[in-house]
């Protein structure tokens, strides 16, 4: 099962800003979870965020933006 992890705790884990991780979530390069009850915290899929801030990574070193990075990452979870 994987597990579920709070905003702070993505920024702490994977050692980007908080800036970077709302930007991904909002250009939807993150998925976050809303749980219920429990207000405007945002919560992520850890393995899902370690795949796709790998993938992003890799994507921009290649040079890619993060438009088509989006594109690549949204496709790819549609499979």
């Amino acid at each position: 099962m994987d597990d579920i992890i709070t905003a702070m705790d993505v920024v702490r884990k994977f050692n980007i800003s908080y800036q970077t991780l709302n930007h991904y979530t909002n250009f939807g390069l993150l998925n976050a979870i809303r749980k219920r009850g429990s207000g405007n915290k945002r919560f992520y899929k850890a393995l899902e965020v370690e795949s796709n801030l790998n993938k992003i990574d890799d994507l921009k070193g290649k040079g890619y933006p993060l438009k088509i990075i989006a594109k690549i990452l949204n496709n790819n979870h549609q499979m």
